[in-house]
């Protein structure tokens, strides 16, 4: 099998389902980390250990990877917001840990009650301590295009936020645009901005599609270098301090325009559709993403476009 020209990680699980209001249940959420595990995707994201209080929905994060079928070769990651959700993500056997941050001083005092310098300093134990056990870190800064309630964020304001976390430690620097209103001209100013701060193969794309241009932002930044990106399937998830930002990067669609333009994702599109389908059952409704409601295309017609 020809080695995966793009790294996707799925972040359903976690990202998908922390905003849903009605409860879904741990078998579900277990049945869709395995459907999910079975795809090719490099990565899931399974849950976030933050304290339930906050999240509920997440609230059975460690019953959830003890009950995953985990497939060798697949990294199970999980969300700390400090070093007792790093405890408890390693007694829960994950392979790697996030800490999030935010470009936007009023996201990151509503999202978690302290300022941007105080997540860093909150995150230096938490790195350390995850290096030492040898696993690896991902650092999250949300609203790295624009703030839903400061407006557009300054792409270099975005970059200080990327160094300090690769200064802490991190291995990789996930840029999230939290509302989904980036078009391609603000991935060029962002990458612009993090030349010479973070190299393009430790940045990953953590696109939204609510105003419908997340896999035009993806492609931009597949042309810009970069090779790892999140996305969510079935399209569901959004941020709860994030009026309106429903609406991820639908998994399927990205690996779908990948893999349909010769760039190889490891994904099986067929797999993260069937993925979606259960996870559509379990939450009641039909999801976002359009190729979940479409399909794949018939046997019958081959890679080329046909038809009007």
């Amino acid at each position: 099998m020809t080695n995966p020209t793009v790294r996707i990680t799925e972040v359903g699980p976690r990202d998908g389902l922390q905003n849903e209001k009605a409860t879904i249940s741990t078998d579900a959420k277990v049945a869709y980390v395995d459907r999910l595990s079975r795809s090719g995707c490099a990565e899931v994201e399974v849950t976030s250990f933050v304290s339930p209080k906050w999240v509920p929905q997440l609230a059975d994060a460690a019953e959830v990877l003890a009950r995953i079928a985990r497939v060798p070769g697949v990294v199970y990651s999980a969300l700390v917001p400090n070093e007792k959700g790093l405890d408890a993500a390693l007694a829960a056997r994950v392979d790697k840990v996030s800490v999030f941050t935010a470009a936007s001083e009023t996201f990151c005092r509503r999202n978690v009650n302290a300022s941007i310098a105080e997540t860093i300093e909150r995150f230096r134990p938490v790195v350390a301590r995850a290096k030492a056990a040898r696993l690896a870190v991902r650092g999250y800064v949300s609203c790295a295009v624009a703030c839903p309630f400061e407006g557009p964020i300054q792409p270099r304001a975005v970059a200080d936020v990327s160094r300090a976390l690769s200064d802490l430690g991190c291995d990789e620097i996930d840029l999230g645009d939290t509302i989904g209103v980036a078009a391609p001209a603000d991935i060029d100013r962002l990458l612009d901005a993090h030349e010479g701060v973070v190299a393009p193969d430790r940045i990953t794309m953590h696109l939204h599609d609510t105003r419908g241009t997340g896999l035009l932002c993806a492609w931009r930044s597949y042309e810009r270098g970069i090779r790892s990106f999140d996305a969510s399937c079935g399209g569901i998830g959004g941020c709860p301090y994030a009026p309106g930002a429903s609406g991820n990067v639908a998994t399927e669609e990205l690996v779908y325009a990948f893999e349909r333009s010769g760039i190889a994702t490891g994904a099986r599109v067929s797999a993260l559709l069937e993925a979606a389908a259960g996870i559509a059952e379990a939450l009641g409704r039909a999801l976002p993403s359009k190729l979940a409601k479409a399909g794949l295309p018939r046997p019958s017609i081959d890679g080329s476009c046909q038809g009007t």
